[in-house]
């Protein structure tokens, strides 16, 4: 409710007309209202006031009532004087909300009758009343505490506001702007499209007036964004049922021209941007390449407002996102680099805060997209004036996670770049903020906004590539405690974390010193690997095998490794082998551990004391996958290999288990890489 109201105008002199309010004369009720209208038309002091009396409870009982008692223009006036209440301070919209004037509004929307009719030149006043409603509606819900799910509640409502689009110009930009308010999710797109909005939408495109073309566009792209279906009907949809009907994407091309309002433009661009996102139009197409994307990268240049620079830079990230073509275009349209970095630097003339931070996000943001891909155009940006000291800045944002995750999508995209890796990430000591800013969001996640979820995983996917071997920055992170919190994400609820958090494991333990590997093993410990191991998401069972692959690399650490894990090694290589549900690309990492193993001094007494290792490599040397077959073999040659110490015993043994028979059979294959391995194998045979 409200905190605080100032007094009420002139009280006394008022009072008569408040206090006839409740009076039982409509005449007098009427003659009340106006003049509370009046009084409080242009005044947030006046509004606050007259909610502070309680006045608005009988605003909306004179609004419910559908009586002959009360009549139309009573209901009238206390609409009009609604609607200019909720254009008060947000305080005064809450006021309005928690008393309830969202579902009346509603209420009086859907028993009002429509009548297109005119009496001597003049609309009806139930138009009126609906256009009345229809404006306050509009303007509650601009305030984010409005609840505009509410729209849903009762299925005959959308097609009603749906209907009142075609009443008058207010009518349609007041729907259309509230329908925009009140989608935000898949559903509510599905549910406007059902409620006939697309058509009616489709048809105002052609509205000589631009604030009926703007308020339709904006609808149209939130209705379109990540939704399939819905791209498909707009796709579809014309701008009239008459011959002159344009398809909705030939209009949205035309209003993408230079000749309209920059907003226009904008919103057109946002359109065309996430039909093509959800695969309907093409990049190919001419609406993307020599429109959308030329339109956008104009609207990021300093001469227009801040707010429409935002817009465009965050458009253009989510057109450019995946696709090289258009990345490498952008790219190289209107200096937009130069221009995105003007974004992230102090503008004296912006003194919204959040307004700096939406900027610098945007910024962030576009980089990101530009240089997913491409190593030209990351090393343009990285090379951009102050550009990396701008995202090393951006991950310590104060402002809140929102800069910080633009910022380290910018540095995951930018950390691709493996000379970047080597030189500029190491000069500007990226991974020290980094590793602060995973430790700050890594405490106490669990129950925090998805926003911090998103944090962690792009910051630790960030880590995966800065831990890569040639890395400059692997050995500090190390020292900063990287192993204790990567294998504190590997323990995560989000599949992502897991994933990232053993990946970059993977990454540390390739050609790492032993005492490296040995710190994994104690901090994962063998009961996380087996959890892992156990995953039911197959990129976090795939990296766990890796990691095992790599941490049991190099003669001696392999032996020193199975000297204290073989029981648990060779209980997790039988586990993947034998479970169906497996792809074959996991078990051909299982096979290629065992192989590893196989290839150690003293390790190779593990798989030859295991009946049931030998016979599960018997089986996959006859295994119609063919990568399964190369695979086991290949473990059968390490163990045999006639250079190192006891191979004639062992040979021996396989050939008494019958490892030899089935090489022999396997010659004859005709695939070149199993045939080459069975050659290999079988001339380590001291007696073949």
């Amino acid at each position: 409710m409200v905190s605080v109201m100032q007094p009420f105008m002139d009280v006394e002199s008022s009072r008569s007309y408040i206090d006839e309010l409740y009076s039982l004369d409509p005449q007098k009720c009427l003659e009340a209202i106006i003049c509370l209208k009046n009084s409080v038309i242009g005044s947030n002091r006046q509004k606050g006031s007259v909610i502070a009396q309680g006045v608005v409870p009988r605003l909306l009982q004179l609004l419910g009532d559908s009586s002959d008692r009360i009549g139309d223009n009573i209901r009238l006036e206390a609409a009009v004087t609604l609607g200019s209440l909720a254009k008060g301070t947000d305080q005064h919209v809450l006021a309005l909300i928690d008393l309830g004037v969202v579902p009346l509004l509603f209420q009086v929307i859907l028993s009002t009758p429509i009548i297109e009719t005119l009496l001597e030149g003049k609309p009806k006043v139930t138009d009126l009343l609906n256009e009345a409603c229809l404006r306050c509606l509009r303007t509650v819900f601009q305030h984010p505490a409005a609840p505009v799910h509410s729209i849903y509640q009762d299925p005959a409502l959308v097609p009603r506001l749906v209907s009142l689009a075609n009443q008058s110009v207010t009518c349609q930009i007041c729907v259309a702007t509230i329908l925009t308010t009140a989608c935000k999710t898949t559903e509510e797109q599905s549910a406007l499209a059902k409620g006939g909005a697309v058509e009616t939408l489709a048809m105002q495109l052609d509205s000589p007036l631009p604030d009926v073309q703007l308020s339709a566009l904006a609808c149209l792209a939130n209705m379109c964004y990540k939704n399939y279906r819905v791209c498909v009907m707009v796709a579809s949809a014309t701008t009239s049922n008459t011959p002159q009907g344009r398809l909705v994407p030939v209009a949205l091309g035309q209003l993408m021209g230079r000749e309209k309002s920059s907003l226009i433009q904008l919103e057109a661009a946002r359109c065309v941007t996430y039909m093509h996102r959800t695969g309907v139009l093409l990049y190919k197409d001419p609406r993307i390449i020599y429109r959308a994307l030329p339109c956008l990268v104009r609207l990021c240049h300093r001469d227009h407002p801040p707010r429409e620079r935002v817009a465009a830079a965050e458009t253009l990230a989510f057109l450019t996102e995946v696709n090289t073509e258009l990345q490498r275009l952008a790219s190289i349209s209107n200096h937009l680099i130069p221009t995105l970095a003007e974004l992230l630097r102090p503008h004296p003339h912006v003194q919204d805060a959040t307004l700096t931070q939406d900027m610098r996000q945007a910024a962030f943001r576009a980089f990101a997209s530009l240089g997913a891909n491409d190593e030209d155009i990351r090393k343009r940006i990285i090379e951009t004036e102050s550009l990396m000291e701008q995202v090393v800045a951006g991950l310590q944002d104060p402002g809140g996670s929102h800069v910080r995750l633009a910022a380290v999508r910018c540095l995951h995209s930018l950390s691709r770049s493996v000379q970047q890796l080597r030189t500029t990430f190491q000069d500007h000591v990226v991974w020290r903020p980094l590793m602060q800013l995973l430790h700050g969001a890594d405490k106490g996640l669990e129950g925090r906004g998805e926003s911090e979820v998103d944090l962690l995983t792009v910051a630790s996917s960030t880590l995966c590539n800065l831990l890569l071997e040639f890395s400059p920055s692997k050995e500090p992170i190390l020292e900063s405690g990287g192993i204790e919190l990567l294998c504190s994400l590997t323990k995560r609820c989000t599949p992502a974390l897991r994933l990232n958090g053993i990946w970059a494991l993977m990454n540390v333990a390739f050609q790492a010193e032993q005492q490296v590997k040995l710190q994994i093993l104690q901090c994962l410990g063998t009961d996380q690997i087996f959890c892992l191991l156990a995953d039911q998401d197959i990129p976090v069972l795939m990296k766990t095998l890796g990691l095992l692959r790599n941490l049991l690399s190099t003669k001696a650490h392999i032996d020193r490794i199975m000297g204290e894990h073989a029981a648990h090694v060779m209980q997790a290589v039988i586990l993947v082998l034998e479970d169906p549900r497996h792809p074959a690309d996991v078990k051909e990492q299982a096979l290629c551990i065992l192989a590893n193993v196989a290839d150690g001094n003293r390790a190779k007494d593990h798989i030859m004391a295991n009946e049931d290792v030998l016979k599960k490599l018997m089986d996959y040397m006859m295994h119609s996958n063919v990568k399964l077959q190369v695979a086991a073999v290949f473990c059968v040659c390490n163990l045999v290999w006639r250079e190192e110490p006891g191979a004639a015993q062992r040979q021996a043994r396989l050939k008494e288990l019958g490892f030899y028979r089935i090489l022999q059979q396997l010659r004859h294959s005709k695939d070149l890489q199993l045939f080459d391995k069975v050659r290999t194998a079988m001339a380590q045979f001291y007696d073949a």
